[in-house]
């Protein structure tokens, strides 16, 4: 509820900017471990495993599409998606494997900067048996999506390699592919971490497997996961069940076939607590529990970034109303645009004074790292504010939908910043009156600015 009495616009801008300093002074970016373990996003999630197995539509290569089924013969759409992911994200290079008539694994590389022989593999297969496929296993392959989105934003000192692989339900066949070229090659993998199967958890019990079986160092690294859950600073509340000798059927077999340390992430099968869809393709979104799903995604990127060996370059910002600062000493800066994804002419200190509201980032660059911060959502600059008449926002707190009313029909920009100052949701009106669904967010507060070419206003929500 407003206080009415704090109602004058010049009153609504020194508190907006008042309220803006206290937002944006925090440090904003992961830089520790822990920090990145908290970036893995539930919303990013539930959407992301929704788009790959055909219950909301999506986009590949410009195109509108349904992701229904991704059986080998058929999922040249799902591996059109998958790269366009990749693509999205710095530091990676992507490898388009096709390696028979139906089979094509998809395969992204960050280089390390220290020892870019040493590798570390975290994979999932995309493929599928059925329509949807949700548990089986859509959850492995956007879980390694949303881990690559996080850890392509940092410098490790080791190769990490994210890898989808085709025709697993046909016999492994893509993985073997992989394993025997790497093998043949002399390829130095120190861990693959393999996931299949990790959302679904019937029981409430909060269990997950690692498979494991005495190959290379596959001990090691089931130990080196187990550290990584109990970590008190970490805050996980999983059970593991550590299942030895392990299955040998999903794709982690086929390394330990040519001796290299693998393990299996996934579902307590160990206690009969696998999906009931199996298999089928009432395998769906709505059978997952996407607490347990979201735990156990970030129990494994903390595995990758420790064992990757985090470099300990700061791309954090700090800001004030007016200026954006690179946390990071003794480096070189470039700032971008993030609408315009163009770097700014003459923006390389590590300062920088926008001229106008807008997203920002920018590029750190620190002997052989380099590393881009997110983009940062700067709408403290001074303009006109929309009044009481022209724009009202309701309800707050909001559960699902938020209605936004104008006093009149006109050019608006409405854009949703969490917490962080992360940019979440956008959308341009022309019309009076507007409904937006948050139903796909988190509880939280969040920020919605109001925006037309002559006048912002930002309100404080409460999502419930």
């Amino acid at each position: 509820m407003e206080h009415k009495y704090l109602q004058s616009p010049k009153m609504k801008k020194l508190i907006l900017i008042i309220l803006c300093g206290f937002l944006f002074s925090n440090d904003l970016f992961s830089q520790t471990i822990g920090d990145l373990i908290n970036k893995v996003n539930l919303d990013t999630l539930s959407v992301k495993v929704q788009e790959f197995t055909g219950e909301i539509p999506t986009i590949v290569n410009g195109n509108p599409v349904t992701i229904l089924n991704r059986q080998s013969n058929n999922n040249d759409l799902a591996a059109e998606y998958i790269k366009h992911e990749f693509s999205r994200l710095d530091n990676l290079t992507i490898t388009d494997q096709i390696y028979s008539a139906n089979g094509r694994n998809i395969i992204a590389t960050q280089l390390g900067k220290t020892n870019p022989n040493n590798i570390y593999l975290i994979c999932a297969h995309y493929d599928s048996v059925a329509n949807y496929c949700a548990d089986d296993n859509g959850s492995g392959t956007m879980a390694v999506l949303e881990i690559a989105r996080i850890l392509s934003t940092q410098c490790f000192d080791s190769t990490i390699i994210y890898a989808l692989w085709d025709q697993e339900e046909n016999g492994l066949i893509g993985s073997n592919y992989y394993a025997q070229q790497a093998a043949s090659n002399g390829d130095n993998i120190l861990g693959v971490l393999n996931i299949d199967m990790m959302g679904y958890d019937g029981d409430n019990d909060d269990d997950f497997d690692i498979d494991v079986r005495n190959f290379g160092n596959s001990l090691g690294m089931k130990d080196d996961i187990i550290s990584v859950l109990n970590n008190p600073t970490y805050g996980f509340t999983l059970n593991v069940n550590v299942v030895n000798p392990g299955t040998t059927a999903s794709d982690h077999s086929r390394f330990w076939s040519q001796g290299y340390s693998a393990v299996l992430v996934g579902e307590a099968w160990s206690n009969n607590d696998q999906t009931p869809f199996y298999h089928g393709s009432g395998d769906r979104f709505a059978t997952l529990d996407m607490p347990y799903y979201h735990q156990l995604t970030k129990v494994i990127l903390g595995y990758m970034a420790t064992k990757a060996g985090l470099i300990g370059v700061d791309n954090r910002l700090s800001a004030t109303a007016t200026t954006l600062t690179a946390n990071q000493n003794g480096a070189t800066y470039q700032w971008y645009n993030c609408d315009t994804e163009l770097p700014i002419s003459g923006a390389i200190s590590r300062t920088f004074n926008p001229l106008e509201n807008g997203n920002y980032s920018v590029e750190i660059t620190s002997g052989s790292c380099i590393e881009k911060s997110d983009c940062y959502a700067f709408v403290t600059l001074g303009i006109d504010s929309f009044t009481d008449s022209e724009v009202s926002i309701y309800p707050n707190p909001v559960k699902n939908e938020l209605h936004i009313d104008l006093g009149i029909a006109t050019d608006v920009t409405i854009n949703i910043f969490d917490v962080s100052g992360k940019l979440v949701s956008t959308k341009t009106i022309q019309s009076d009156k507007i409904t937006m669904s948050l139903k796909e967010m988190s509880n939280g507060i969040y920020f919605v600015e109001v925006k037309s070419s002559e006048k912002s206003r930002t309100f404080k929500i409460v999502k419930d």
